[in-house]
Formats: C-alpha cells, structure tokens, sequence
C-alpha cells in the first residue's frame, strides 16, 4: 500500500513476470470474523462475487460487515503472472488487481445490493489508483460468474455513472471482465482480514459521497441464479 511515483502501465504478456506453478503459502482455513471456511466448497445456493476497489483490507472489512456475506478472502485477479507474491503484484508486472471475494446468501442479501455497497466504497473513476495508493493493482473491477451478474453489473454501472455525472465527477473506469478465465489466486495469509488482526491499520480506499439507488426488481436488481458453490 503505497504511492508510486511512476505511471502505472499494465504489463504485456512479454513483460509480465512467469511466476510458478503453485502457490509458496497457503490460506488460513477460517475467517477470523465470519467463523467460516475462506476456501470452498461453499453451502449450496450460496453465490460468489469478485471485486476490486483498491487497498483490500479495507475492501475487504466492508464486506464482511454486510449482513447476508458468508465468507470474505483478500486476493489477486485479472493479471498474467500465475500464483503471484504480493510484492510481486506491487511491482506492477503480473498485471493483477487486489480483489476480494464475496461469499453471500442470496436469500439474504443480492447481487445487486452488494454492488450497491462496491459502487459507494470506493471511487471508480480513478483508474490506475485509490486516494494516494497509485498501481495497477488499485484499479477499480468488476468479475462476474454469471449472465446474470453481467448484467447487473452493467446496468448498475449506467445508473452510477448518472449519479456521478451530475455530481460533477469523470467516467467510471472500472474494469468489467467474466471470471472465468481471470484466476482469483488467494493472497498471504497475512492479509486475510488484515484489519481485524490491525485494529488500527492503514485504510486507504474512501467514496465519492455519492450514492447509488437502492436497487429494485423493475431496474438492476435482479439476483444471479443460486447454486455457486466454488469458482476459479
């Protein structure tokens, strides 16, 4: 978590870093919150969402505080570089972002309403940044696992881009990708719910002050179809 003073560039093929086969660490079993598995498999019905919104220890501290998520873990996506370190995400040459990934019961809470909570936790017109973390692996994103959240997405990307319009801000930059294909490589486990473990640690991901409309089902509230157990 820190500011770069160089332009941030995502990194070609050629340039991307070959990283390894398999993982050097391994995942904490349990949420230190939650009290659940951080790895699926996941209950039956329960969906995942992946998101990227800068600085995941604070991304991921939001979640896990909205009612109806089952299981948060910090994580790597949308880069080259199988099995990436953290330092070597920093360096800018995997070209992944810091996600995290959602757990939720659908019964409880939608894919709509979590969008909700990712559009307003962060600001997503930032591009290659959050506040003063400047890198790639800050961008603001979006991996959905269905049609469905596909469309969701990017309806409520239209209706954000309203909202911000008006408020006098740029266009939203968030990327907006399937999952599939984009690898969620679980981090270190010292950044699993990091700010639980560091009360007072840093925290840099901050909104617009704008909000989003709570979602419907006449507009972009629509939830994805259940039964994601697991999902690469």
């Amino acid at each position: 978590m820190f500011l770069s003073n160089r332009t941030p560039e995502l990194p070609t093929p050629e340039q991307a870093l070959r990283g390894r086969p398999e993982p050097e660490f391994s995942v904490p079993g349990r949420h230190t919150v939650l009290g659940n598995p951080l790895l699926g498999p996941y209950p039956k019905g329960f969906e995942v969402a992946d998101f990227g919104l800068g600085c995941f220890w604070g991304a991921e501290r939001t979640f896990w505080r909205t009612k109806g998520v089952w299981t948060t873990l910090v994580g790597y996506q949308g880069g080259i570089t199988p099995n990436p370190a953290y330092e070597e995400v920093c360096s800018g040459l995997t070209g992944h972002t810091e996600a995290v990934r959602v757990v939720f019961d659908p019964t409880v809470v939608t894919y709509a309403e979590l969008l909700k909570v990712f559009w307003e936790g962060h600001n997503p017109t930032q591009g290659f940044r959050q506040g003063n973390d400047v890198g790639t692996q800050y961008r603001s994103a979006i991996y959905t696992h269905s049609a469905m959240q596909e469309e969701t997405a990017e309806a409520s990307r239209e209706s954000y881009q309203e909202v911000l319009d008006k408020a006098g801000f740029g266009t939203i930059t968030t990327e907006l990708l399937p999952a599939e294909g984009r690898t969620f490589y679980p981090a270190e486990g010292y950044h699993q719910q990091y700010l639980d473990k560091n009360p007072d640690g840093y925290c840099g991901i901050g909104g617009t002050g704008q909000e989003l409309s709570a979602p419907s089902k006449t507009n972009w509230g629509r939830s994805c179809p259940t039964g994601i157990a697991a999902a690469s």
